[in-house]
């Protein structure tokens, strides 16, 4: 038995141990594999993430939730995270108006 034959055998060991989860010449994993064909056979499937919302209503639910609590702290906080939105002009009335 020649030396070299051993580092070969043993490299050839690890790529057979490296390559039982993947397809020939880099493929991907079995598993995403099995996945993808699960999914595709699931058709009509509702999506994993529910749509955004609206960024505009989300600043509107906002401003009435701090309007609602009617202290000075929530209307600061308003105004300091939607400062660029003109619901910020009529929190910031309101604020001057609690502080009188």
């Amino acid at each position: 038995m020649k030396r070299r034959s051993f580092p070969a055998g043993l490299f050839g060991a690890l790529i057979a141990l490296a390559g039982l989860a993947h397809q020939l010449l880099g493929g991907l994993p079995v598993m995403v594999e099995r996945a993808k064909a699960a999914d595709s056979s699931k058709a009509g499937r509702a999506p994993a993430m529910p749509m955004a919302r609206d960024p505009a209503a989300a600043v509107a639910e906002e401003y009435e939730a701090a309007r609602r609590k009617g202290t000075r702290e929530a209307l600061q906080l308003f105004i300091a995270r939607h400062s660029d939105d003109p619901l910020a002009q009529q929190a910031r009335a309101e604020w001057k108006r609690l502080s009188r």
